[in-house]
């Protein structure tokens, strides 16, 4: 018998709440452009950040949509430390005014990997506009990530952001997924 199988279904429901907890608290520090409390709270030290380049392929090609070897980001704790401390100067030109985004998180899916691990599915639409024009992007992703409790905190293991988009209509992604 399995952990998810014995589980009960207010332990299922606890996990799931404290999980989409996580999300949502996640998304409000990166709304906020709350970058440090972003990185210092939420995301584990062997963390792994990895945004696949999407690809047009006909069904009979049998192959994911999704390159294995080409990415829009690919980071890891260390990479991404080097990006926050850049947002942090003015050095940041992308983001020079800074984007106002808003991130909306659904459909959250959980699966219990471990005691302290948990397989985090969601679907993220996300917000962004810049300048005072009626421009805006607006980026849709299923997220499929792995949260582990460190010292009784939900961190943020690992994360693949399954952009729909083929093409970005977006200069840049100087935004966290």
């Amino acid at each position: 018998m399995t952990a998810e199988q014995t589980r009960t279904p207010m332990a299922s429901a606890e996990l799931e709440r404290a999980c989409t907890q996580f999300l949502y608290r996640e998304a409000e520090l990166l709304d906020d452009a709350d970058y440090t409390g972003w990185f210092a709270t939420c995301l584990s030290e062997d963390l792994e950040y990895l945004i696949p380049i999407r690809t047009t392929r006909e069904r009979a090609a049998g192959v994911s949509e999704f390159s294995r070897e080409a990415f829009h980001m690919k980071d890891t704790y260390g990479t991404l430390r080097l990006r926050v401390d850049r947002l942090l100067t003015e050095h940041a030109w992308a983001e020079d005014p800074p984007s106002r985004t808003r991130r909306l998180v659904t459909n959250v899916r959980v699966r219990e990997l471990s005691p302290d691990e948990a397989e985090v599915k969601s679907n993220l639409m996300l917000h962004r506009s810049q300048w005072d024009t009626a421009d805006y992007d607006l980026l849709v992703a299923e997220r499929q990530d792995v949260l582990r409790t460190e010292a009784g905190v939900w961190r943020l293991r690992r994360r693949e952001v399954l952009l729909n988009h083929t093409i970005l209509g977006t200069a840049n992604l100087g935004v966290f997924l």
